[in-house]
């Protein structure tokens, strides 16, 4: 494969391109933060012996989509897989009380998500098709009093994403949402792990795993389809009062 990864630098999204990269697949690098790429790069390259290259993008500067996304294409001479890991997030309380980080949060996990995928949706189908894997979240299964402003980001992107599936599937374009519990990164440092908290790398077999089978939706871990099958299932008199 020929894998453009947007977030690539850190967690769940560095586990997957190690693991891409590790079997050969030639991969390149988009993110905000010059250093965290370059030092992701050479993880890589020593990883895969391949070369791994570079671009900036920032989620909420959607200016640099098409020129990140060109820097890709012009490296791996076309790309055929699209990884989307980059995101934001924030508690509930910090929301609520940040006018500022409410608004780049949802911009950046909702409209401008949705921008870097069409851009690299036109692309793929341009190219003959190609799969377009992107993290959402559990979060946007049902509304929960701990992710409401996150959760509602997550819950439109995952609708997106599966409308996407419905239409361009059949012109070649293979989309997979995947959907994380509560998964051991920095994004997660100082909460409380529950406990079937998950480890990147395992997650990122699961993820690889859908990309290859072509799996529409993939939860990880897995044992979250299970739980947030009950979690949809609660009453609302019941959701009232629980703080999951």
């Amino acid at each position: 494969m020929r894998v453009v990864f947007f977030g690539a630098t850190k967690g769940m999204g560095r586990a997957l391109a190690r693991l891409m990269a590790v079997r050969g697949d030639r991969v390149f690098l988009l993110g905000r933060d010059a250093d965290e790429l370059e030092r992701s790069a050479s993880d890589l390259r020593i990883t895969g012996g391949a070369a791994v290259g570079t671009a900036y993008c920032d989620l909420l500067e959607p200016e640099t989509f098409a020129p990140a996304l060109d820097a890709a294409a012009a490296a791996l001479d076309g790309f055929d897989t699209v990884v989307i890991s980059a995101g934001l997030f924030a508690t509930q309380d910090g929301l609520e009380a940040d006018a500022g980080l409410r608004g780049r949060l949802l911009t950046a996990d909702f409209t401008n998500t949705i921008h870097f995928c069409e851009a690299a949706r036109t692309r793929l189908l341009a190219g003959g098709g190609g799969t377009l894997c992107v993290f959402s979240s559990v979060a946007g299964e049902r509304g929960r009093k701990p992710v409401i402003l996150y959760g509602a980001a997550k819950a439109g992107l995952s609708h997106y994403l599966e409308g996407l599936d419905h239409k361009f599937r059949a012109l070649g374009l293979q989309v997979v949402t995947v959907k994380p519990g509560f998964v051991k990164t920095g994004m997660t440092a100082g909460l409380p792990a529950p406990p079937f908290a998950g480890e990147p790398e395992a997650v990122a077999q699961t993820v690889l795993r859908a990309i290859d089978s072509g799996m529409p939706e993939v939860y990880a871990p897995p044992i979250w389809r299970w739980i947030m099958l009950v979690i949809r299932w609660l009453p609302r008199f019941v959701m009232r009062r629980i703080e999951f």
